[in-house]
């Protein structure tokens, strides 16, 4: 039996697992944008499986302390070790409100803006990358989960077939 853990900061609620639709525009410096959808899951503490539709189709799932990439369009898998990431969970724990459901947090020196429903529940995360893009993602139609995803469905699939680049 698995409990879903609800983490509550300041006023966000973000179960222990969901799943939703997402957008994520990425706008450079130099004001180019490009928007990639799909689905996305997550499941508390660091699990999460992103699974990108348009304009390519690729896999990116984290257990917090490895990425993996899986590129269909370039037959690649790429696998890191990671030492900051993107982790919602503590994002979320770290953000303090701003305005009427928007809070910021800060985060391994980042700076994110968190954008919730009326219901306290994530809608949008903003942010700054490395490269100075602008990170937009907004969660559409997203079901709350009552019980813990398989590990397994949580993990990108590997084509023996493809290319591997480990970092």
């Amino acid at each position: 039996m698995t409990l879903a853990v609800t983490l509550y900061a300041g006023g966000i609620t973000l179960p222990g697992h969901f799943k939703a639709n997402f957008i994520q525009k990425i706008t450079n410096t130099k004001n180019k944008t490009i928007d990639y959808s799909g689905k996305v899951r997550f499941s508390n503490p660091s699990l999460m499986k992103w699974e990108y539709r348009k304009p390519t189709k690729k896999e990116v799932c984290t257990d917090g302390e490895a990425l993996t990439v899986v590129d269909h369009d370039l037959e690649q898998v790429s696998i890191y070790l990671i030492s900051k990431g993107f982790d919602l969970g503590k994002i979320v724990k770290e953000a303090k409100e701003h305005s009427k459901n928007v809070y910021v947090a800060h985060y391994q020196g980042k700076s994110y803006t968190i954008q919730v429903d009326g219901k306290g529940r994530l809608h949008s995360v903003a942010y700054y990358d490395e490269l100075d893009n602008k990170v937009q993602i907004v969660f559409k139609n997203m079901t709350y989960g009552k019980g813990a995803f398989k590990r397994a469905g949580m993990l990108c699939p590997t084509p023996k077939y493809y290319d591997e680049i480990r970092g």
